[in-house]
């Protein structure tokens, strides 16, 4: 079978394709014939060591951790699938890698995919839309009528974040640049801001929740727009964050969270249920397994508006 994988921290040029064993399930594992995969920002900054003290050293490392794809063969402890069942689900990105032809999981890191489902579009759900369900459901009380501010939301969590949002009641500010506009509106979103005309940190309104999914937007440079009991989220887990967020919320009403996204089957059945009764999965584009290099390299330097998937169906 073919794997991708890189053998020291660094950059997309050390990803290569290496032929392995097919692996074989343990009596608590699952062999998976892998679908797609989809690229999530957190492949590129494990791969380049940007993680390293949670990633490890211990080499090769594969990457990629949302898939979809049919079950081959179970451990004999396996009660709740069998072989031929379609599922999808999210692994341990700090200690596996999804992208390649087979893969081993457990139980617990998926859930059946519908029928009406495409591989495609179920593999673009578990990271980016567990993160927005978690955000908005267990890190905030009820978000009804809420002012919610969601800066880089053109890409998976924003996607997701801002239809979430809009399906409880929510008021959305959506920010990106201006080429995301059109899937902002379409999602849902009240209000949209091209950052590149106008200074999120001068607008004259505050807001009950702040989603920062772009990592350019600090808690101190947004203090002033949230109002007085309110809550600031971001998805970069840096150790400084970690100490200013304890800091501040021991003295101040403007929370200040940090999401640690952790999957369960329950999250992925209401977003694939979501997803069925019309939640937009927008994916802009696919590539071929065999195109790994340019399919990361181009992420990387031009973004992503909703989902990108590699199809390997084959």
């Amino acid at each position: 079978m073919k794997r991708i994988v890189y053998d020291k921290y660094g950059s997309v040029d050390d990803l290569h394709a290496v032929e392995v064993n097919k692996p074989i399930p343990d009596k608590e594992q699952i062999l998976i014939k892998v679908k797609a995969v989809s690229i999530n920002p957190l492949d590129w900054k494990i791969l380049m060591g940007e993680v390293k003290l949670v990633s490890g050293k211990k080499f090769p490392k594969s990457v990629g951790c949302d898939f979809s794809g049919t079950i081959e063969s179970i451990g004999q402890d396996i009660q709740k699938f069998k072989a031929g069942d379609d599922v999808f689900g999210v692994i341990n990105p700090f200690k596996e890698g999804v992208l390649g032809e087979y893969i081993l999981v457990n139980e617990k890191e998926i859930a059946r995919k519908p029928a009406n489902l495409s591989f495609e579009h179920a593999a673009a759900i578990p990271t980016a839309g567990q993160s927005a369900l978690q955000m908005l459901t267990k890190n905030v009380n009820s978000i009804k009528g809420k002012e919610i501010l969601i800066n880089g939301a053109s890409a998976g969590v924003g996607m997701f974040a801002i239809q979430i949002a809009k399906s409880q009641g929510a008021i959305v500010t959506a920010v990106s640049s201006a080429k995301g506009h059109h899937l902002l509106k379409k999602w849902g979103s009240d209000y949209v801001i091209d950052y590149n005309k106008e200074e999120v940190t001068n607008l004259r309104k505050q807001f009950d929740v702040i989603i920062e999914l772009s990592a350019k937007l600090p808690f101190r440079k947004v203090k002033k727009l949230m109002k007085p009991e309110s809550t600031y989220i971001t998805v970069i887990p840096s150790l400084w964050n970690f100490v200013h967020s304890f800091s501040n919320n021991i003295v101040s009403g403007k929370k200040y969270k940090i999401l640690l996204m952790k999957s369960d089957t329950e999250s992925l059945n209401r977003l694939a249920s979501d997803a069925l009764k019309g939640i937009d999965i927008h994916i802009s584009k696919t590539y071929p397994m065999s195109d790994y290099k340019e399919a990361y390299k181009t992420i990387i330097k031009e973004g992503a508006l909703g989902k990108v998937v590699f199809n390997i169906l084959s």
